[in-house]
């Protein structure tokens, strides 16, 4: 009875791990799109960055792998973050709605404790 509820428990575990998978080669990387679940039956995608790398000092090849957790109530965030980017690589311009106007972010944002920056020195506009 023990060993079949282990195994139950190694089965649910396994379901956790992975629900669904993407592979994307993209010539010395490949990326993992993967679907995974919380205990709590959440799911979520995992993405993760694999490079073939060769050490010197063992001789011998090994992945170099970076990992990014991304959580649904993020997805749109990331989607739009995403998309914004790539319109600018492919045109080069910095769309209306995400431009930064830094003279009012610096107004509104307090230095860093026992910093000598004073934002005065930073505005070219107040230049002699």
């Amino acid at each position: 009875m023990e060993e079949l509820e282990n195994n139950e428990q190694n089965e649910n575990a396994e379901r956790r791990e992975e629900i669904f998978s993407q592979t994307i080669r993209a010539g010395k990387r490949t990326y993992f799109f993967d679907v995974k679940e919380t205990r709590a039956e959440e799911k979520y995608l995992t993405i993760t960055e694999s490079k073939r790398r060769f050490s010197n000092d063992q001789g011998r090849f090994f992945y170099e792998k970076h990992k990014i957790f991304l959580y649904k109530e993020d997805f749109q965030k990331f989607v739009d973050g995403l998309n914004t980017v790539i319109k600018f690589i492919e045109s080069g311009e910095i769309p209306e709605s995400e431009a930064i106007d830094l003279p009012e972010i610096m107004d509104k944002t307090p230095p860093p404790p026992n910093s000598d920056i004073k934002f005065e020195d930073l505005d070219p506009s107040t230049e002699e």
